[in-house]
């Protein structure tokens, strides 16, 4: 029995980070105007810096509903992306 548990937690830890996607992305949320998809967001990133998506999250940056997206650039180093919902305009940049 032990030795089920370990192999599940070395399993566990072994598996890839799961992606976490901006939920209601592309509704209209209230008080505001239609939201950026987030495939475009993800592919407007990706033409302008090399890398691999990571992670998503959706939060607040200056008042306004903004997309935080982890990038892995091709070192290794993570960048994180906000990105402003309604335009998807890239409004910051943290790491990297």
């Amino acid at each position: 029995m032990k030795r089920l548990l370990v192999i599940a937690a070395l399993l566990t830890a072994a598996a890839p980070p799961a992606t976490v996607f901006a939920q209601d992305y592309g509704r209209p949320s209230a008080g505001a105007g239609r939201q950026a998809s987030l495939s475009r967001v993800l592919a407007m990133i990706g033409q302008r810096t090399p890398g691999r998506h990571l992670n998503t999250t959706t939060g607040e940056a200056g008042g306004r509903a903004a997309y935080f997206v982890q990038w892995q650039l091709p070192d290794g180093r993570v960048v994180v992306f906000v990105v402003d919902a309604e335009s998807g305009q890239i409004i910051g940049r943290q790491g990297g």
